[in-house]
């Protein structure tokens, strides 16, 4: 008896494009001129993927085709499938034509306008995106981003990483709070307050205060839910610059916190996996926090891990 023979047909992104040629153009034989091929050739590759998926995907007549709703389901899915294929062939072949830069909150604060612009303006090749992740690396872990903006204490040392600028810290508390009255707060008058944190990515721990003068805490999810029990009036909350420049709302006001250290703002990313864009996002991100002309040059150096490379060099 002969040994029986297992079906190894595979699903391929030829079968997909021709389901997808007949049904956008109408037919087989517009479908065979558009993917430049013979229309048996069009018949055969419909069939092979109507056997290997074991439905029909086809209403077929004399002067029109139509999906089964199979068809329907197939096509859907196959749309996207060659969408992404698609992507990644135009990324791999111009060289990561996107920079992904992630933020658990507030982005690069009052410069992040002006550092989109300058990067639209200087570096048209490379599409920028800012992805809002609430997550300690602001997405970077996640795989979600190609470097991120971190504020929060965080152990760098898995990490590559430029010190960009520092930014004050700021109160905020209800509108309608004595305090919004006055033009500054100091560090030590917080700690008879109930304080709103966000564990997670937020800038404020209770390492600012002495242990005997430490803040009652509330903990909160992110910056949407800290701002919300703040608007309440039961709780103030510790904050860098720039949630006071990216997050105004009615019903919170923000004021200076005297006597307390700024707050780090670093760019974090992975070392073995750095975008080519990298040192000039760190380049373009230090000289707006250093209040300086657009940095010259587009030339780029992998980060080294592990250590600080000031913003433009190292």
């Amino acid at each position: 008896m002969g040994a029986r023979q297992e079906n190894t047909a595979v699903l391929e992104l030829r079968h997909l494009r021709c389901l997808v040629a007949i049904i956008d153009t109408g037919s087989f034989t517009d479908a065979a001129l558009h993917l430049g091929t013979s229309q048996a050739a069009v018949s055969r590759t419909l069939a092979a993927l109507e056997k290997l998926l074991g439905v029909r995907l086809l209403h077929r007549t004399s002067r029109s085709v139509a999906p089964t709703t199979a068809g329907v389901q197939v096509l859907a899915r196959a749309r996207v499938l060659l969408a992404g294929a698609d992507e990644l062939v135009r990324e791999a072949t111009t060289g990561q034509s996107r920079l992904h830069i992630g933020h658990a909150w507030s982005a690069f604060g009052q410069h992040t306008t002006e550092f989109q612009r300058r990067w639209q303006a200087q570096h048209p090749e490379t599409e920028l995106r800012l992805i809002r992740h609430n997550t300690p690396t602001g997405g970077l872990a996640e795989g979600l981003c190609d470097l991120a903006v971190i504020r929060a204490p965080l152990d760098l040392r898995p990490w590559s990483h430029a010190l960009v600028g520092h930014e004050a810290r700021y109160v905020a508390m209800a509108s309608d709070d004595p305090w919004a009255r006055r033009r500054s707060i100091r560090l030590s008058e917080v700690s008879r307050r109930t304080l709103a944190v966000d564990r997670r990515t937020g800038t404020t721990t209770l390492d600012l205060w002495p242990s005997h003068e430490q803040p009652v805490l509330e903990y909160t999810q992110d910056v949407d839910d800290w701002l919300a029990v703040i608007a309440t009036g039961r709780c103030v909350g510790l904050t860098a610059q720039a949630t006071a420049a990216q997050y105004r709302r009615d019903g919170i006001t923000y004021r200076p916190l005297r006597d307390a250290p700024p707050v780090s703002v670093h760019l974090i990313w992975r070392t073995h996996d750095s975008h080519p864009a990298t040192h000039t996002a760190i380049a373009l991100a230090g000289a707006l926090y250093r209040g300086g002309p657009p940095p010259p040059g587009r030339g780029e150096r992998s980060g080294h891990r592990g250590r600080s490379v000031q913003p433009g060099r190292e």
